[in-house]
């Protein structure tokens, strides 16, 4: 059996993605004073270094189609990883905010 993995995509072709409704979480993954100054409209907050091995309560579906972003894509990959590594199946990992064009939520 192999290791589950997650997807990288592109800031624009997520933005393309949330353009439209979908049934699916945004999860910025940065500190909470970082996700203050402004975030991707819809996204939660789920600071990286608060994911450790127990699924994180506020994603319960293990199926749900999650997309992660952070600041530059480094804190993305880590807890794409660990909610991966989680069992999580369906993570899509955008990279970092400062690649975002489109409109941000403060």
């Amino acid at each position: 059996m192999s290791a589950n993995t997650y997807t990288s995509i592109s800031m624009d072709e997520a933005r393309t993605i949330f353009e439209q409704d979908g049934d699916y979480i945004i999860v910025d993954v940065r500190r909470a004073d970082e996700f203050a100054e402004g975030h991707i409209p819809g996204a939660i907050n789920i600071a990286n270094e608060s994911i450790s091995t127990e699924m994180p309560s506020e994603l319960p579906d293990k199926n749900q189609v999650i997309y992660i972003y952070c600041r530059s894509g480094n804190r993305s990959k880590q807890a794409s990883e660990k909610l991966a590594a989680m069992g999580y199946t369906n993570i899509i990992e955008l990279g970092g905010i400062i690649d975002w064009t489109g409109d941000v939520e403060y």
